[in-house]
């Protein structure tokens, strides 16, 4: 497309200074009489792009020239620096490369976007290590419009009305002060405060949502990644649960995979393992042990046994009658 090859051409004069348009083709694979031509479309816009004569001569920028053709618009751009606020994959080493990166792409963008789009930035955080739930789920998603409201709201760092489905009540209207969004394996969630009181909403609970034109009750800055860790750790300090399960040997990973954590294991006298194994809570460790069927047995506690039973017994009383 050549309007992805005129602004090629211009980062590579504004990266490389002075290039010959011999120099200019081979970056661009094109012909010279392309380049020539881009050239003079470059001049005709109003781009200072200049030829200089002689054995060293070639095509040179003014160099008080700053671009704004990275084609990036204000989404875009705040996705880019969402990106990059991980710092990169440590086992690549890609760290110190992503910021410079990102550097750029905050110098690229027109000065009326720069410190907006860089504050946009941080109140999205993406996949961080520390999670509310230890397991995959499906991810869900809330409908387009809804999530645009949410997005705005973040942003402009205004209320927020959602309609929202908590898990096993009736859907309600909440107002809210959101203070950004989190993405962790594939789930996504909303920070906020409600009353001056800290919420966490799962985002695939949201059914609807609107932006309100009041400002949200918030900090002016804030470090997204501290708040997730604490409320994490909130969360999951109140609703642990430790449980003795006797497992066949070929299913311990999926038990030990599902789990918080491994507090003891030694084998069984019939060659099975028995686990002292930490869940969530109690749904969570029925979940676990459930859908091993009969290669898992919980021992403890007693609550757990009781819930597994009863569901059993409900699962066989459907299939007992005629379909």
């Amino acid at each position: 497309m050549r309007a992805d090859r005129l602004i090629s051409l211009v980062l590579l004069l504004r990266r490389r200074g002075r290039l010959s348009a011999a120099a200019l083709a081979r970056e661009l694979e094109v012909s010279t009489r392309t380049v020539l031509r881009d050239i003079d479309a470059l001049s005709a816009a109003g781009i200072p792009v200049y030829a200089e004569r002689g054995r060293h001569g070639g095509f040179v920028l003014s160099p008080d020239f700053r671009t704004d053709l990275t084609g990036l618009n204000h989404e875009e751009a705040v996705a880019l620096l969402t990106a990059g606020s991980g710092g990169g994959d440590p086992v690549l080493g890609l760290g110190p490369a992503l910021a410079s990166a990102m550097r750029k792409v905050v110098d690229a963008l027109p000065e009326s976007s720069r410190d907006t789009a860089s504050d946009a930035a941080r109140r999205f955080l993406v996949d961080p290590e520390t999670d509310l739930l230890p397991r995959r789920t499906a991810a869900g998603e809330p409908p387009g419009d809804a999530m645009a409201e949410v997005r705005r709201a973040v942003l402009a760092g205004h209320r927020l009305r959602i309609h929202y489905a908590a898990e096993g009540r009736e859907p309600q209207w909440r107002t809210v002060d959101p203070i950004g969004l989190v993405t962790v394996r594939e789930r996504g969630y909303l920070l906020a405060t409600r009353s001056g009181e800290d919420r966490t909403y799962r985002l695939s609970r949201v059914l609807a949502a609107e932006e309100l034109p009041e400002p949200a009750q918030r900090p002016e800055r804030v470090d997204l990644d501290r708040v997730w860790r604490e409320r994490c750790a909130r969360f999951l300090s109140g609703a642990r649960i430790t449980t003795l399960v006797r497992v066949a040997p070929e299913r311990r990973e999926e038990l030990v995979g599902s789990a918080l954590a491994v507090r003891a294991e030694e084998p069984d006298a019939d060659g099975r393992l028995r686990l002292e194994v930490t869940f969530q809570d109690a749904r969570h460790a029925e979940w676990a042990v459930w859908r091993l069927g009969t290669d898992a047995e919980a021992l403890s506690p007693p609550s757990l046994r009781t819930t597994l039973r009863d569901r059993a017994a409900t699962l066989a009383a459907r299939y007992a009658a005629p379909a």
